[in-house]
């Protein structure tokens, strides 16, 4: 598919290519100026990729019946990269360089080609020609293709239209892509295909791989601000399990064969670090994989980021500071500002954030006042008014919880902190003194998405097992989302759990919005995907 430029009228500055006033001196083409389509514009059919694979093929055995066979080199000395070279270039110095990449375009010029290479900065055009790396050397050059990943040592100089390149003096095929990259015109857009081989995306689109560098930026900063600015110590703690506590979630079980017991990947790891906060850790965090056998949806991964933090003599307004800091950092470090775009809207993430009680959010969107409704039965007249599914078996704070996730979420833009959650949801949080029946709990909500839950922890180890001891009952009855009995957990309250502030965040959430992406898949480099059928 090569197309030989060497007849082309479009030749730069108006000069033959092998008939220059000064053969060492480079045309001055680069990725447009030139207007020379690279080898691989056009549409092929399935039938002629086919073709175009075998070609590759038949150009590898050729190469390793030379005795050049790519795969058995094993290294490539890097000096420079792409955007290092052009941002450091000084005009008149011929600087020399070693860089690799792969093969993006390949104009053909006769006696001379540009090559585009993309490596991890980015992409930077090469001048090669026939006479600087040997005729025979340059033949063997020809053959590559787009998607190759070549070795090139150079200097670096400016064409004449000022496009900082690399004059190969040496080129070394590295790895020979024997696979067809997406056409430069029409690119890798199927959003399926691009999930599924995320590798091909990663190539074809320079912005999916800069999202993942503000991924990897946003997090070292969460880690960072952490550690340095408020002395929390990082752990580990186990993914398998033979409980998955911490949330009301069902989750994926599995089978040890050596232990002949059933294990479960975790849903949370709040038990394990409030274990150690028990053992003398005062502030502890953790962020990993957590795992919930559920629906899938633009905010929901089965396998997702979650970050877990618990503060010894703390209480919910700490972690409720905390956790401020912690997505207006990650704005900060995505986007340079604590201000973001989403989607249309703008959200300026600068504490503090509003705080509203999710009783008074039911009176202010329902308009249905819990002050004047005082018993499980006048709450279940509401709940049959507003059609709540089940109820006749509803609580007060049940109905409470209902209405404001049934009609209230979709209003809280925010960023805004929602309180008081009954405690009949709200197993693992300290009662308030003021009252019993609502928990010192919160919720960190903007774009009407909850990316933070939070509260001053449950350390009455009597109240602890009879709420274990109800949500058990609720497991048994059919509620897999149910959190199960602990007693391991509840021995660790009984030897003392020291007043804490306990913090959880959706990390993929948090960096879907700073980062303005669509889907919680845009963010995760290989989601859950159901297997192609064949």
């Amino acid at each position: 598919m090569r197309k030989n430029m060497e007849n082309d009228n479009r030749t730069p500055d108006n000069q033959a290519p092998d008939n220059r006033a000064n053969e060492n001196q480079p045309p001055a083409a680069g990725s447009d100026e030139n207007g020379t389509p690279d080898i691989q514009e056009e549409e092929v059919s399935a039938e002629q990729l086919n073709e175009l694979r075998l070609i590759r093929r038949e150009k590898l055995k050729k190469l390793q019946d030379m005795g050049r066979n790519p795969f058995l080199r094993e290294t490539w000395n890097i000096t420079d990269y792409s955007a290092d070279i052009k941002e450091s270039f000084s005009e008149g110095e011929e600087k020399p360089v070693s860089v690799a990449g792969r093969i993006m375009a390949f104009r053909h010029m006769g006696k001379a080609s540009f090559v585009d290479i993309q490596d991890k900065q980015g992409r930077i055009q090469l001048y090669v020609r026939q006479d600087a790396i040997t005729p025979e050397e340059y033949e063997i050059f020809l053959t590559y293709d787009i998607g190759d990943i070549i070795g090139v040592e150079g200097t670096v100089f400016q064409t004449r239209h000022g496009e900082i390149s690399v004059k190969a003096g040496r080129v070394v095929l590295l790895t020979k892509s024997i696979q067809i990259l997406p056409n430069k015109r029409q690119g890798l857009k199927d959003t399926e295909l691009r999930y599924r081989q995320r590798y091909v995306d990663l190539i074809m689109n320079p912005e999916v791989r800069e999202l993942f560098v503000k991924r990897a930026a946003i997090i070292k900063e969460i880690k960072r601000y952490l550690e340095d600015d408020e002395d929390f110590l990082e752990v580990d703690t186990p993914v398998l399990t033979v409980i998955a506590g911490g949330a009301n979630a069902r989750p994926f079980v599995t089978h040890h064969n050596t232990l002949d017991i059933d294990m479960r990947l975790r849903i949370s790891n709040e038990l394990f670090l409030k274990r150690l906060t028990v053992g003398g850790f005062d502030r502890v965090y953790e962020m990993g994989k957590m795992f919930r056998n559920e629906g899938m949806d633009r905010n929901h991964n089965p396998e997702f980021t979650s970050m877990e933090l618990y503060q010894a003599y703390g209480q919910m307004e700490d972690v409720m500071r905390l956790t401020e800091n912690v997505v207006s950092r990650a704005a900060l470090a995505a986007n340079g500002s604590m201000t973001i775009e989403y989607q249309g809207k703008t959200f300026d993430l600068a504490p503090p954030w509003e705080r509203l009680s999710m009783q008074d959010a039911v009176k202010k969107w329902v308009g249905v006042d819990f002050d004047t409704i005082q018993t499980d039965e006048e709450a279940r007249e509401i709940a049959k008014k507003y059609h709540l599914d089940d109820w006749q078996e509803l609580t007060r704070g049940l109905v409470i919880a209902e209405l404001f996730e049934e009609y209230c979420e979709e209003y809280l833009d925010g960023p805004v902190f929602i309180t008081g959650h009954p405690v009949e949801i709200s197993p693992l949080a300290k009662r308030d003194p003021q009252d019993p029946r609502i928990t010192r709990r919160f919720e960190a909500y903007v774009n009407t998405w909850e990316v933070a839950n939070g509260f001053s922890e449950l350390n009455d180890p009597i109240d602890q097992y009879q709420r274990f001891k109800d949500q058990q009952a609720q497991l048994e009855s059919g509620d897999e989302e149910a959190h199960p009995m602990d007693e391991d957990f509840v021995n660790a309250l009984e030897v003392g759990l020291p007043p804490t502030g306990g913090l959880g965040i959706g990390i993929d959430r948090v960096i879907m919005l700073v980062t303005n992406a669509q889907s919680i898949r845009d963010i995760i480099l290989f989601p859950t995907m159901k297997p192609v059928e064949d």
